[in-house]
C-alpha cells in the first residue's frame, strides 16, 4: 500500500536525506586536505596576487600600461577568494586553526570579515534552491508571481539590480567595499566583532598604504584589479546556480542532494580558464561536499561517474545565463522578464 499523500513529503525527505549522505561518503577520499597541494595553490594564488600589486605600482610611475597587469592581478585574486572559500569550509588546511588564520588574512586583501562571511556562506551551502529560505548568501531571485505583486518602483529596483551593468559594475563595489563594512541590525556578538575587526584592520592597513603610495596609486594599483575580480566572482557565483533548469523547491519537498546536483552547476571550462578559477566550475561537487578544497574537485567529479549526469553548461551558456531574471514555478526553470511577460498572459486566444 503506498504511503496517504499527507505524509510523501517526509518520506521523500528521508529518503533524499539518505541519498545524500550516501554520495557524500563515496565523496569522503577527497575531502582530505594536502598540505603540497595547499602550498602549491597558495604559490599560485595570494603570491603571484602580491607580487604583481607590487609591479604594477612601481611600474606606474615608467608607463599607464602597466595598469595591464591588473588583468593577470585579477586573476591571482579570483584564485585567492577561492582559498579564502576554502578555508571558510576547514577544508584548504588540516589545521581548523590555520584556516581561520589564513581566511582572516586573505580576507583584508578581499575586505571581507572572514567569520561574517563564513557564517552567510554556511547559510547558503545549507538553503540553496529553498524557495523559502532565500536571502542569505544568494542573490535576491523572485518569482514571476513575486515580481508581478510588487509596486512599481519595486519592479524597477529589481530591474536595476537584476541588470548585468550593475550587477556587474556596481555589484563588486557593493559586495567588496559597502557591504561587508555594516553591522547587521541584530547580528550576533562573534559577527559583530569579526566585521568591526575586519573594518579596523583594513583602516590601518589601507591607511597606510595610501600614505606610502598615495590615492591614485592605491586605486589603481590595488582597486582596479580587485573590482575586476569581483565582478568575475559575481559571474562565477550567477551562473553557479542561475541557469535555465535550475533546481528551487519549497521547504516541504526541498532536497539537500537535489539542489547540489540539479542546482549548482557543472560549469566546463578549458584547462586554462579552470586554473583561472580554482577548480570552482565543479560547483554540485563542492555542494555535495563542501570539505572536498578546491585542489581535489576535479579528479573527485572525473573518477565518480554517476555525478557525471548533472546540468553542465558552458562559458558561452554563462554569458547568455545574465539574461535570466525569474523563477517560473509552474514550469521550474529561470526565464528572462520577456518570457515571464508571455507566462503572465497566458496562451492566446486567435
Amino acid at each position: 500500500m503506498s504511503a496517504p499523500p499527507a505524509v510523501a513529503p517526509r518520506v521523500r525527505a528521508a529518503e533524499s536525506s539518505t541519498d545524500a549522505r550516501s554520495k557524500r561518503d563515496e565523496l569522503a577520499p577527497y575531502a582530505q586536505p594536502d598540505s603540497l597541494r595547499a602550498a602549491l595553490c597558495l604559490a599560485t594564488s595570494v603570491v603571484p596576487y602580491l607580487g604583481l600589486s607590487v609591479a604594477i605600482y612601481l611600474l606606474l610611475a615608467q608607463s599607464p600600461l602597466a595598469l595591464l597587469l591588473g588583468i593577470p592581478a585579477a586573476i591571482f585574486l579570483v584564485r585567492s577568494f577561492i582559498v579564502f572559500h576554502d578555508c571558510s569550509h576547514g577544508s584548504f588546511l588540516a589545521s581548523r586553526r590555520a584556516n581561520l588564520w589564513l581566511g582572516r588574512s586573505i580576507g583584508l586583501l578581499l575586505y571581507s570579515p572572514f567569520l561574517r562571511w563564513r557564517h552567510d556562506h554556511a547559510v547558503h551551502h545549507a538553503t540553496s534552491g529553498n524557495l523559502d529560505r532565500r536571502g542569505t548568501g544568494d542573490l535576491r531571485t523572485l518569482t514571476i508571481s513575486e515580481y508581478n505583486a510588487l509596486s512599481p518602483k519595486a519592479k524597477l529596483g529589481y530591474r536595476l539590480f537584476r541588470n548585468p551593468l550593475v550587477m556587474f559594475g556596481i555589484g563588486p563595489i557593493m559586495a567588496m567595499i559597502v557591504g561587508p563594512r555594516i553591522v547587521a541590525k541584530g547580528a550576533r556578538p562573534r559577527m559583530r566583532r569579526s566585521v568591526l575587526a575586519t573594518d579596523a584592520a583594513l583602516a590601518v592597513l589601507v591607511g597606510l598604504l595610501v600614505w606610502q603610495m598615495g590615492w591614485r596609486d592605491y586605486l589603481l594599483a590595488l582597486g582596479l584589479p580587485a573590482l575586476l575580480a569581483g565582478s568575475i566572482g559575481i559571474w562565477l557565483f550567477y551562473v553557479q546556480h542561475q541557469f535555465e533548469d535550475v533546481y528551487w523547491n519549497d521547504e516541504e519537498n526541498w532536497s539537500f542532494a537535489d539542489a547540489a546536483l540539479r542546482g549548482s552547476s557543472y560549469l566546463k571550462l578549458p584547462a586554462p580558464l579552470r586554473f583561472c578559477t580554482g577548480n570552482i566550475g565543479y560547483h554540485h561537487i563542492h555542494h555535495l561536499n563542501a570539505q572536498i578544497p578546491n585542489y581535489h574537485l576535479r579528479r573527485a567529479h572525473d573518477q565518480t561517474p554517476a555525478l557525471q549526469d548533472v546540468p553542465t553548461i558552458t562559458l558561452l551558456d554563462g554569458l547568455l545565463a545574465t539574461k535570466l531574471k525569474l523563477y517560473d514555478e509552474s514550469r521550474s526553470r529561470m526565464v528572462s522578464f520577456r518570457q515571464a511577460r508571455r507566462v503572465h498572459a497566458g496562451p492566446s486566444t486567435s
